[in-house]
């Protein structure tokens, strides 16, 4: 299957005005915990806290990053391995033991230069909502409580942790016509080594 047959497939399924609105991102703003992991919260013997994150998703972040969109981390927790997956996979903009996320959200707006409009925020639960509520996508994973649901503008196929965080960043640059182009530079370089 060629690229753009696939990337056509992808996006079939999304109404007009939701491709609009991941057409018009320029930040994707990311919860950690549910969202980025599956939400467990795993803690040693040792008094560390342990996360597992999806090589899918920090490949989506970097090729998403790649076509000039930019990444933002806003979560309640604070943890230093959250900090070197921020680091690890482009993450612009920082924000960990974020008490209320809109105040967090609100400061990112104003150090961006961006509208509210031209922001996704990704959340899993109900003090995501805020932010949600003021973007321009809201996204939630598929486990989300109802509410949460009740207000995404998009919920996830893939789990938090399993590739959701991968299919928000397919679906941005597929909204942006920039799939294609990221895609190409593996194909290309499968056919120079076959």
């Amino acid at each position: 299957m060629a690229t753009s047959e696939l990337s056509t497939q992808l996006t079939t399924e999304l109404t007009i005005e939701l491709k609009e609105r991941f057409k018009n991102i320029k930040l994707l703003v990311l919860d950690v915990d549910g969202v980025m992991t599956d939400g467990g919260l795993t803690i040693g013997d040792d008094g560390l806290e342990y996360k597992t994150f999806h090589a899918h998703d920090g490949l989506g972040m970097k090729l998403l990053k790649a076509t000039g969109v930019e990444l933002a981390i806003i979560t309640g927790r604070t943890s230093n391995i959250v900090k070197q997956r921020a680091e690890s996979t482009g993450v612009a903009h920082f924000y960990q033991g974020a008490a209320d996320k809109l105040v967090a959200f609100n400061d990112l707006m104003a150090k961006s230069g961006l509208e509210a409009s031209q922001c996704a925020f990704m959340g899993d639960d109900v003090v995501d909502l805020p932010p949600m509520l003021k973007c321009g996508l809201a996204l939630a994973v598929p486990d989300s409580p109802a509410l949460v649901l009740k207000h995404a503008h998009y919920v996830t196929n893939k789990a938090g942790g399993r590739g959701a965080v991968r299919e928000v960043c397919e679906l941005i640059m597929q909204a942006q016509g920039t799939f294609a182009g990221q895609m190409a530079q593996f194909l290309t370089q499968a056919s120079i080594s076959n």
